[in-house]
């Protein structure tokens, strides 16, 4: 079976005059795109950057950032994703640690002054790209010797998550993983299988998710690989989606659940989704309140999954067969396992295997995630039936998941803290009808202090702290709830705020 890098490489040769990507209502060619992934390329071998050296892109949904992604998978060189939404003395800490010897981006990134301190100081090669693809990669600073430094062997993305317990990582995705993944996928497809020849379709595939996020890239490669076009959008919005749907016609579109909230919020005419047999929905837990709405006022289908950046993508997931013959019987499930996919529920305390339909820690084995000969447990709580389908009752940690990202409370705990009008912070999340969950904090006050309002806080962890990661609320409070070891007690702290 053709790997991801031949996939890619082939379909870039087959028509370089048809269409590929559609930005802001602008179409450009396979021949553009693949003129600038030859551009990086080049600067790429021309310093002698190995198979599996690791390059940092900074990537937006833009035309420029897929050509990059290209240029480094159809290589077999690592791509290591770096988010320039962060705050610059965040992503500059993010640059340093990372030491690779290759850093691209567009010049509005390369150039932010605390990140190009950074890349000053561990002296990457810099490539700077066009975001719309109107001009060639260009050399910028090169270090002496940055091609030392370690390569990624059999890594095709390192993509920094905030994983499930404890400070953000970098997790490193194999090719292996997404072959298997992808191979996973196809079944559901029905018009094609994994080892079938590149082939281009006019059929598109909407981009919504930031390809920051394991939603997004996977999108896009798993797109261009099966030869479709894709449609990016750079930031969500209700009016851009179905503009983008109506411009298109998909068969299915995707929605994470805060987004389907908000399309249901917006009333859309029926005849915007006519073309859809199916909406797909990831990255955070699903209402099946939601899905439910969308049966009844368009006979329209949310086929939800289960799937974590450490799984190269979904490892269960709803079919559309599945869904017209089990959705009343199954409601709530994250949908069946994948074919090539193992999983049990055990005990949390000892470990030990519960028969179906019991909750308990949900642990895999996968191709997708390594060694099929062990187990790998997660931190959620889930319960499978025996017809194998997944239900997620929540999470073992005390990770917040807003909107599909998630906030470990002791990292903004800990910038709270920093404020000078603050003894002790407590963070929980707590319901939103749009994001599922948000952070909140309880504020107890350092002697003497006035209790600062909303504004001033969110000034001051502007910069401390991702927007998603910044409480909705701040309540002061003389003392929180807390448990025999005098620790806040998460659950009687969360309903101070109800």
């Amino acid at each position: 079976m053709a790997t991801i890098s031949e996939k890619l490489r082939a379909v870039m040769t087959l028509d370089p005059e048809a269409p590929v990507i559609d930005h802001d209502e602008t179409w450009y060619s396979w021949a553009q795109l693949k003129a600038r992934v030859d551009d990086i390329s080049a600067l790429l071998s021309e310093h002698k950057v190995p198979a599996g050296g690791r390059v940092g892109v900074f990537l937006h949904n833009r035309p420029g950032h897929i050509a990059a992604i290209l240029a480094v998978l159809a290589t077999d060189r690592c791509l290591v994703t770096l988010n320039p939404i962060y705050p610059d003395t965040v992503l500059a800490g993010d640059v340093e640690a990372l030491g690779a010897p290759v850093i691209i981006g567009e010049p509005s990134d390369l150039s932010r002054p605390e990140i190009a301190g950074a890349m000053a100081r561990t002296s990457p090669l810099i490539i700077a790209i066009s975001p719309d693809l109107s001009f060639a990669a260009q050399k910028g600073a090169m270090g002496e010797a940055p091609f030392e430094r370690p390569v990624a062997d059999g890594v095709a993305i390192e993509m920094l998550t905030s994983g499930t317990t404890g400070k953000p990582k970098r997790v490193p995705l194999s090719r292996a993983a997404f072959d298997a993944s992808f191979a996973a996928v196809a079944v559901y497809e029905g018009t094609r299988k994994a080892g079938d020849p590149a082939k281009l379709r006019e059929s598109a595939t909407l981009i919504i998710n930031p390809v920051t996020h394991i939603g997004g890239i996977y999108g896009v490669i798993g797109a261009l690989m099966a030869g479709r076009r894709i449609c990016l959008v750079e930031r969500f919005s209700v009016e851009k989606w179905a503009r983008a749907v109506v411009r298109h016609r998909p068969k299915v579109a995707p929605g994470v659940p805060s987004a389907l909230r908000m399309i249901l919020e917006a009333n859309l005419p029926a005849d915007t989704f006519s073309s859809l047999s199916a909406i797909i929905s990831g990255t955070a837990p699903l209402d099946p309140a939601i899905v439910d709405e969308f049966l009844a006022r368009y006979d329209l289908p949310i086929l939800g999954n289960y799937g974590a950046t450490e799984f190269a993508g979904a490892v269960a997931g709803w079919s559309l067969k599945d869904f017209r013959l089990h959705w009343k019987d199954k409601r709530g499930a994250a949908g069946r396992l994948h074919h090539d996919v193992t999983a049990r529920v055990v005990d949390p305390e000892t470990g030990e295997p519960l028969p179906p339909g019991s909750e308990g820690l949900l642990e895999l084995k996968a191709p997708q995630i390594g060694d099929t000969g062990i187990w790998r447990r997660t931190t959620d709580r889930a319960v499978l039936d025996e017809d194998s389908f997944l239900f997620i009752r929540g999470r073992a940690d005390n990770a917040i998941v807003r909107g599909g990202f998630k906030v470990h409370p002791d990292d903004v705990v800990r910038q709270i803290e920093q404020h000078r009008s603050v003894r002790e912070a407590a963070v929980v999340g707590i319901p939103d009808a749009r994001l599922g969950e948000v952070p909140a904090a309880a504020i107890i006050l350092a002697e003497g202090a006035a209790m600062p309002d909303d504004a001033e806080f969110r000034a001051f962890l502007k910069d401390r702290l991702l927007p998603y990661q910044i409480p909705v609320r701040f309540l002061e409070v003389d003392d929180v709830p807390r448990t025999a070891s005098m620790k806040p007690a998460v659950l009687q702290i969360r309903q101070l705020f109800t």
